[in-house]
């Protein structure tokens, strides 16, 4: 009897479409991946020529912050000169005027003055709606109260991610709008690190597995996490199990772990990212200042604004009266975060008010607390909320927490939330492992602005993503949202923006070098359209993760230095190392830090001054450098040198460095710094008085005893307690 051939063919057509789907599969889990920063830069790093000559890079300059507040106030001019000219046309029209025609042409002068834009608030929000107006052909304007990222922006947990919780919600609560939050969130992660990869990079973070039907449930999220990254992830997640897990995170517990999932988001420096957006717009035609205080908002004679009258802070802190002046545009946008009503109740003071304040407080661990390169998240602590504990700048951050609060500029973190979190770091640590809270080096409270919509019939119900809204007189408001949505969030304003205010967008002309070089264009086709997405920040074009190598090996810096200049401040690294003063030491022979213990230097100070606008101690100790938000301690010894820097390149009074001192040791009691430390004075720091430790310092180390085979201090502990464990530590049991 003949053999069917289907009898064979069947077989073989199964096992070929087994192998292509296995094949396919295997592709997509191990395909090779575009990791930010690992290319080679876009502009290439200056070398020396043949002659034995170094052409260091000539980077484009940011106007001065009062060539800045001088564009601001040009714009005032147009309105009167407006005004001007409605009177003036009709008497001409009357009286014949042979000076109309003059006098319309200097309207339209003096009308080109005024703004597009003026956008209020320069956290990451509002910096990003300057810049994606400015990157647009718009005349925008920006003013700050205190400082870029002076809020909210830079007190975050430093993520940049899609959120695993939100997708989890999405999925058992069949809820469309998580679902769009988290995809939206992937794609602008992945711009987030093409556009600043000297700011931003990929993290892997650990889940652990304590039983073992979690393995199955974690591994399936994290796959369905990768799915929806699709091209815009980088690495696959995986599982470890228990051995792997402890080898990659020693510090975890032993007991009842079954393994771990770990799966890719980003990390920032977002105060430095802030900065930068803010300068980048700066650079591409906006007007960008900080230390402005909008004082009221201005409307024409049907109700409709027109600008806003504003004050220079900076004056005050001189001792000054600060000189008020109005600035004119077509359209206002708030962006002011947590004090969103607060503005919107300077254009209509009976407003609902649509923030619910939320606080969140993170607490600053030594490095050795966690690995340096993996994080760790607890998706359900105690209380049922997620606590993220990861690797920041050599140290260890800790949070958040989730809790109603009242709205203030520098809120302090509450004892009982700092010690919520630490018990609930010490729940997965190992047990010889005590968290004290003598181990908290800094820590902080950021206010969460959620929203509610004031549109809704249930205004009660906060917006899960972000709000975009504009009042009868023109007062557009943005508000809600996260650090990693930012762009987004920018960009929709902006599109809102051109709608409500009828302007009209063009293709830059004279687009800035941005790169300092004349081999590259910048990127983005700027034709008028939203291009944020492609317009790399200040600092990204010539990075590389070898760039610290070049500095090394031309400036002579200290290596930790080096790495550290180029992932804050990317190829203007070159430009901050010049800035640096000589060691006259055999090495490094360049860079003198403000701390002994952080790699932050003095051209750190320098620069920001000269081309990031810091006006204060506060700005430079926190914003950028982050050494307040490290080490509440270090900042507070690190303060007379910064504001002996600071005086040099601004002439501070005396009675100037004398407030400094005071308001930035002020603005540390938000930061940690212990309340035994607030009174010290300069005097008492120089001298190294500042130092000296409390009584409940002096107990967490053994500092006085000579070298010895057993300290002098333990003979005082029974056998086998350890001095630097408290008693009720399972070690001491």
């Amino acid at each position: 009897m003949a053999t069917s051939p289907r009898r064979f063919l069947r077989p073989f057509l199964y096992t070929s479409a087994a192998a292509v789907a296995g094949g396919s599969v295997l592709y997509y889990v191990y395909r090779p991946r575009k990791i930010p920063g690992s290319d080679p830069a876009t502009v290439p790093p200056p070398r020396y020529t043949e002659d034995g000559r170094f052409h260091p890079p000539r980077f484009p300059l940011v106007k001065t912050r009062d060539e800045q507040i001088a564009d601001l106030r040009r714009s005032s001019k147009s309105q009167s000169a407006a005004d001007s000219v409605d009177t003036k046309g009709i008497l001409g029209a009357l009286t014949g005027s042979r000076k109309e025609s003059s006098i319309k042409g200097q309207a339209k002068q003096d009308d080109d003055e005024s703004y597009d834009l003026l956008v209020i608030g320069g956290g990451a929000t509002g910096s990003g709606i300057a810049l994606d107006a400015a990157t647009r052909g718009l005349k925008v304007a920006l003013v700050e109260r205190e400082d870029f990222a002076s809020g909210t922006s830079s007190k975050s947990t430093k993520l940049v991610h899609g959120g695993v919780r939100y997708l989890e919600k999405a999925v058992w609560e069949l809820d469309y709008n998580q679902y769009k939050l988290v995809k939206e969130a992937l794609r602008e992660r992945k711009y987030f690190l093409d556009t600043a990869p000297h700011l931003s990079n990929w993290l892997p973070i650990m889940i652990p597995v304590q039983k073992w039907w979690q393995a199955p449930y974690f591994w399936a999220g994290t796959k369905f996490y990768d799915f929806l990254a699709g091209s815009e992830g980088i690495e696959s997640s995986y599982f470890l199990t228990k051995s792997k897990a402890l080898d990659a995170f020693p510090m975890l517990k032993h007991e009842n772990l079954f393994g771990a999932l770990v799966y890719y988001d980003g990390a920032h420096n977002d105060s430095r990212m802030n900065v930068s957006i803010a300068m980048t717009a700066a650079l591409y035609g906006a007007t960008v200042v900080n230390h402005i205080e909008v004082t009221s908002l201005e409307k024409d004679g049907s109700g409709k604004l027109i600008g806003a009258r504003v004050k220079d802070r900076v004056q005050e802190k001189d001792g000054l009266k600060p000189r008020e002046f109005s600035i004119k545009a077509k359209g206002i946008i708030n962006a002011t975060g947590p004090f969103t009503d607060a503005v919107r109740k300077m254009d209509q003071p009976e407003v609902q008010e649509i923030v619910a304040p939320s606080s969140g407080v993170h607490v600053i661990l030594p490095g050795y607390y966690s690995p340096s390169k993996m994080g760790l998240i607890d998706p359900k602590t105690s209380d049922g909320r997620v606590i993220f504990f990861l690797p920041w700048q050599g140290n260890t951050i800790a949070g958040t927490t989730d809790a109603p609060t009242a709205i203030s500029q520098n809120p302090i973190a509450g004892e009982e939330e700092i010690n919520w979190i630490l018990s609930e770091i010490q729940a997965y640590l190992a047990p010889d492992l005590n968290v004290r809270r003598g181990d908290v080096l800094a820590a902080w409270s950021g206010i969460r602005p959620l929203v509610k919509d004031p549109n809704s019939k249930n205004t009660e119900s906060l917006v899960r993503n972000h709000l975009i809204t504009v009042s009868d007189s023109g007062l557009l408001t943005c508000a809600g949202g996260k650090w990693t949505t930012y762009r987004q969030m920018s960009e929709e304003a902006v599109d809102e923006a051109i709608k409500r205010y009828d302007l009209k967008t063009s293709p830059l002309l004279h687009v800035p070098r941005v790169s300092g070089s004349e081999m590259i264009d910048d990127a983005a086709p700027l034709d008028g359209s939203c291009q944020t997405h492609q317009v790399r920040l200040v600092g990204a074009h010539g990075f590389s993760n070898t760039l610290f190598i070049n500095l090394i090996q031309h400036f002579g810096l200290e290596s930790i230095v080096a790495k550290h200049l180029t992932e804050s401040y990317g190829d203007r690294a070159w430009t901050v190392a010049a800035l640096s003063a000589p060691t006259e030491q055999r090495y490094p022979v360049r860079g003198l830090k403000i701390s002994a213990l952080y790699p932050f230097i003095d051209g750190e100070i320098r620069y920001a001054v000269r081309h990031e606008y810091a006006q204060t101690a506060v700005d430079v100790l926190a914003r950028r450098t982050r050494l307040a938000f490290l080490n509440a301690q270090a900042a507070l010894e690190a303060l007379p040198t910064v504001i002996d820097l600071m005086t040099e390149e601004l002439g501070w009074s005396k009675k100037r460095q004398e407030k400094e001192w005071h308001d930035t040791v002020q603005f540390l009691a938000s930061m940690g710094l212990a309340k035994s430390k607030l009174s010290v004075t300069r005097k008492d720091v120089e001298s190294g008085k500042a130092g000296e430790y409390d009584e409940h310092e002096r107990k967490l180390y053994s500092r006085h005893d000579r070298p010895a085979d057993t300290m002098e201090s333990d003979s005082k502990f029974s056998s086998g307690e350890k001095p630097v464990v408290s008693a009720d530590s399972p070690v001491n049991k």
